[in-house]
């Protein structure tokens, strides 16, 4: 790569570390969500129209680190998306992965798990969607789940039918080792994760679920069942601020997205995950010294049928 090219690329590089910076949740620190991060913020960009370019660099970015981690095949890239209903997850993906190629992009989308993953141990249904190396997976929702909606309607342990002492007063403490010990164990092994809350304000919500209610082509996005879960909000707020406060580590950190301007949301999401691409620092594979000269031989052999009649 031309010095020029090495520049700009350091250059941008350090740019979306230093717009990244305040999202992030620092390892150790006790979170309170309403007051530590503020859903509306836009870090300056006064308009939509302003940070359009800013998301087309982060996808092309995207797309050429793509490019170079799957054809490095040494690491893997798993996407953890989290919020409540109406926080963007769908969006989020569409626009920020637009652009990738997607044979390298798995998608999954967790819902209530079904019989055969009620058999298994609560990580288990996550773990067999895990990307390959040199592939992004997305989870939209993840293995948080089992800290977060199950924290706010306990009564759904009762179906995972876990041992007495597995329902002990420190079941979630317990569950954030457990998952930190996975993580860790997956960043060992190759694969990064990029945690992502997208945070949303409870006016934003409201607007955003009338807005599903009015709009006919919209209607199919909304249920009954997201009012009786938008009753327990403070209940997520707390579930959702410890979950920040004791899995955001060192390995893999949380990153909070505001999330109440769509469009600000998904420039935060393609920065990070560029961010996390740029510290792996995948490379176009070396192919050979014995490849090299396979090639000079196909290349003679293919300029020598130049003007050959077919």
């Amino acid at each position: 790569m031309p010095d020029r090219a090495v520049r700009a690329a350091d250059e941008w590089a350090g740019r979306i570390a230093q717009f990244i910076a305040p999202l992030r949740v620092k390892p150790g620190s006790q979170v309170e969500l309403g007051k530590d991060f503020d859903p509306g913020h836009k870090a300056g960009i006064k308009r939509k129209s302003d940070g359009q370019e800013l998301l087309r660099t982060g996808v092309t970015l995207l797309a050429d680190q793509q490019r170079r981690l799957a054809a490095q095949g040494t690491h893997g890239v798993l996407v953890c998306l989290q919020a409540l209903d109406a926080g963007g997850k769908d969006g989020t993906i569409r626009h920020v992965m637009t652009g990738v190629n997607p044979q390298g992009v798995h998608v999954v989308g967790f819902k209530q798990p079904s019989a055969e993953e009620l058999d298994h141990d609560y990580l288990w249904r996550y773990a067999c969607h895990l990307p390959r190396r040199g592939e992004i997976g997305i989870f939209n929702r993840s293995h948080y789940e089992e800290v977060l909606v199950v924290r706010v309607h306990p009564e759904l342990l009762d179906r995972q039918r876990l041992p007495g002492r597995g329902r002990r007063q420190d079941l979630w403490h317990r569950r954030f080792r457990e998952i930190n010990d996975w993580e860790r164990y997956l960043t060992d092994n190759g694969f990064r994760l990029v945690k992502l809350f997208l945070n949303l304000s409870r006016e934003e919500q409201r607007a955003r679920f009338l807005q599903r209610i009015d709009v006919p082509e919209r209607n199919w996005k909304f249920s009954a069942a997201d009012i009786r879960e938008r009753a327990r909000w403070d209940d997520y707020q707390r579930a959702f601020s410890a979950m920040l406060s004791a899995t955001s580590t060192r390995w893999a950190p949380w990153y909070v997205v505001p999330a109440d301007h769509k469009w600000f949301a998904r420039i935060c999401a393609a920065a990070v995950l560029a961010h996390v691409l740029t510290e792996i620092g995948p490379r176009y594979p070396d192919v050979g010294e014995q490849a090299r000269r396979d090639l000079a031989r196909a290349r003679k052999q293919l300029e020598a049928e130049r003007g050959r009649p077919r």
